[in-house]
């Protein structure tokens, strides 16, 4: 089974938040509704611009899942 590279998750510990989760390197939860972020992976030893211009390209591709996530769900409401 493959795992895909984004989950939506939530707990009812923390009925607010919605959390994306991403499973490849670097692996980190975030938390939609505050933006936090919280790493799985131990990102200290990469190279900094490096990791910034990487962590750019998944909070965009994250935001693109979430965003198409969410119209599948209001399409099966309908």
């Amino acid at each position: 089974m493959a795992i895909p590279k984004f989950l939506v998750g939530d707990n009812t510990d923390h009925p607010e938040s919605v959390f994306l989760i991403h499973t490849e390197f670097p692996r980190f939860v975030m938390d939609l509704d505050t933006d936090e972020i919280e790493w799985l992976d131990d990102v200290d030893g990469e190279d900094e611009a490096d990791l910034t211009d990487e962590m750019a390209k998944l909070l965009g591709e994250a935001q693109v899942f979430y965003q198409r996530e969410v119209e599948r769900y209001e399409e099966l409401e309908d």
